[in-house]
């Protein structure tokens, strides 16, 4: 029976150690973020695992970003996950779905409040992307689902400032 739960403990310390960690973010720390990153350009998502449109666009999103680093483009994606799903669903759906963008959860519930910290116009509603160039002012929100091709022209037009 030792053997069998050291052996439990072992596996459960092998899959936790291989997770992306996620952590638990206020909204002031998205500001904070913001304010403090040295990227050029930024690109923040709001998404949920259980927002088909969201988990559709995701891919694309981190494909292109990955194409643009060489133009300081850095993306941060935003859980707005239940608080049931944190940390386990959503690490484990970010490993499986292959995500290597920095992800974190959002821990708010009054989206009266936090909805208008990333944009005024923003009603909630998800997925939501805010593109920012930091050196030029440019700034972008969308509310909507995005294909891999409209995100790149965004980016570009971010890049460009």
């Amino acid at each position: 029976m030792k053997q069998f739960l050291f052996l439990l403990a072992f596996v459960l310390f092998i899959s936790n150690a291989d997770a992306q960690k996620i952590p638990k973010w206020k909204i002031t720390d998205v500001e904070d973020y913001v304010a403090k990153e040295k990227n050029d350009v930024l690109v923040i998502n709001m998404w949920a695992t259980f927002c088909k449109p969201c988990v559709a666009e995701l891919p694309g999103f981190i494909k292109v970003s990955d194409n643009y680093k060489k133009y300081n483009v850095r993306l941060l994606l935003v859980s707005l996950d239940l608080p049931s799903f944190y940390p386990t669903k959503i690490a484990s759906f970010a490993k499986k779905h292959k995500f290597n963008s920095n992800i974190v959860w959002l821990h708010e519930t009054d989206a009266d409040y936090f909805c208008p910290k990333i944009d005024k116009a923003w009603s909630g509603s998800i997925p939501a992307t805010l593109f920012l160039n930091k050196k030029s002012g440019y700034r972008k929100f969308i509310e909507e689902e995005m294909s891999a091709a409209a995100f790149e022209k965004e980016l570009q037009a971010a890049i460009k400032g």
